[in-house]
């Protein structure tokens, strides 16, 4: 069962759409349920995301994770958007069915995603961020070695 917060961001989905000449833009997906989100950054010369916007083909849950990942990261710097994770994503929805918290772990990674295209267009090292994996399943495969 979905929580009314998800429930609302899946009915009444905040930044959906695209930024054109986005700072950053990232691309993940998940091979085994067919979800793909796109986010676009656009970041000011403080390195403040000034906005976020989504594409996310998926469940209810893709996109309700995708919207308030967006909601989280408007505003903050890019070293505290690299710190979302899909934890904070879960906890601010007011959970997840446990079917569905690779939906958080898609929004973290497109998250990143984007911000590595923002390192790479700039030449920028940002501490802490990794490249990106294109499917979130190679993720919960490593997990499930650990």
């Amino acid at each position: 069962m979905y929580t009314d917060k998800v429930m609302d961001h899946f009915m009444n989905p905040r930044n959906v759409g695209e930024i054109e000449g986005a700072s950053g833009v990232g691309t993940v997906g998940n091979a085994k349920c067919g979800d793909i989100m796109r986010i676009y950054l656009d970041i000011d010369e403080n390195q403040v995301v000034r906005d976020a916007k989504f594409k996310t083909f998926g469940c209810g849950a893709a996109i309700a994770t995708s919207s308030m990942a967006t909601e989280l990261i408007i505003g903050k710097t890019v070293q505290e958007a690299l710190e979302l994770t899909n934890k904070a994503v879960m906890d601010a929805l007011g959970g997840l069915p446990p079917v569905k918290v690779h939906c958080s772990l898609l929004a973290e990674q497109a998250v990143h995603a984007a911000l590595w295209d923002y390192a790479q267009k700039n030449n920028l090292v940002i501490e802490g961020l990794e490249p990106p994996v294109e499917d979130i399943d190679e993720l919960e495969h490593e997990e499930d070695e650990e």
